[in-house]
């Protein structure tokens, strides 16, 4: 019954959704070659084990749609299983020489930009202009076309695409879906209620009208579930229902202040938390740097500032 019932919802798929599950095919892929990889590695002890994670993440991302749910919940448990038990590890990679890569970045130069701003700009315009097809699918779309620039400025061959790609996947490793299960996790969290849970134990510490501290615990509070979730919209969601609507916005305070300065005030736990993966944890595997946390020690300075200044700007602008 479940069955025929996702064929049912498939049959309605509009553009957005076909290319989203296009790009979801493609991610897929991507992880089964990390997998293969792995499978190649024969000095790698847990070979077997790194290989089924990536493999069961692989069919989520693929067979998602056409599977029972609770099939993806047991794909879901299992690779959660796999990474808290250490089994999920790094395969040896074919990386370029210090030579090759100093050669490689005097060669290029400025133009190695060219790529990242051709996404970034590309995403907006088709964002923008081809509204059909849904934002979410932009960031497809412009890395695409950031592809074909790099195709055309570096004139490399299409294998490099397969062996750097997998290369950086598997040095991001599990922590590169988390984005999604947090989000994820952060619905369930506020469907579950936890934002009124909050509320009832925030009510014992906040003084009756007062607004400082009011606001202080709600941007304290956002950036704490940031860190703890490692995404600032599951945060926002659990956060703002729990302190930001009873005790900042019942009370006077401007709704949109609140909402803009709340949200940004959890991307300050953003800077500080590995949990953010796709920015802190990913770049410094891209930098390939000695300490996987050196991007997030740096960064804690200035997020404990702005998380201040944060405070007495909510408090001056919303009331």
């Amino acid at each position: 019954m479940e069955a025929m019932l996702n064929l049912s919802q498939i049959s309605s798929w509009g553009l957005a959704t076909t290319v989203a599950e296009f790009f979801y095919i493609i991610i897929g892929i991507i992880f089964i070659l990390v997998g293969v990889k792995a499978l190649k590695d024969a000095n790698l002890k847990a070979r077997l084990f790194t290989a089924s994670f990536w493999f069961i993440l692989a069919f989520t991302f693929i067979a998602g749609p056409y599977v029972p749910k609770f099939i993806t919940g047991i794909c879901v448990i299992l690779i959660a299983a796999l990474t808290a038990l250490g089994k999920v590890k790094q395969s040896k990679s074919d990386v370029p020489t210090p030579e090759q890569t100093r050669a490689n970045a005097d060669k290029l130069g400025y133009r190695v930009f060219i790529p990242p701003l051709t996404l970034a700009i590309a995403a907006v315009i088709v964002a923008t202009v081809w509204k059909k097809l849904g934002a979410n699918n932009a960031i497809g779309v412009s890395a695409v076309i950031a592809l074909v620039v790099v195709y055309v400025i570096t004139k490399c061959q299409p294998k490099y695409t397969v062996a750097d790609g997998t290369r950086l996947m598997d040095n991001v490793g599990p922590v590169g879906i988390l984005p999604q299960l947090l989000a994820a996790l952060g619905a369930l969290f506020t469907a579950a209620g936890v934002g009124s849970v909050i509320a009832s134990g925030v009510q014992a510490i906040i003084p009756q009208g007062n607004h400082f501290i009011a606001t202080a615990v709600y941007c304290i509070a956002m950036a704490l579930f940031t860190i703890i979730m490692g995404n600032g919209f599951a945060a926002f969601s659990v956060i703002t229902v729990g302190v930001g609507i009873p005790f900042l916005i019942a009370k006077g305070a401007n709704p949109v202040v609140v909402g803009a300065l709340g949200l940004t005030a959890g991307y300050c736990g953003t800077l500080m938390t590995p949990m953010a993966a796709n920015f802190n944890i990913m770049p410094a595997a891209l930098l390939e740097t000695k300490n996987k946390y050196s991007i997030i020690k740096a960064q804690v300075p200035f997020a404990l500032t702005m998380l201040l200044i944060h405070i007495f700007l909510m408090y001056f602008l919303a009331f």
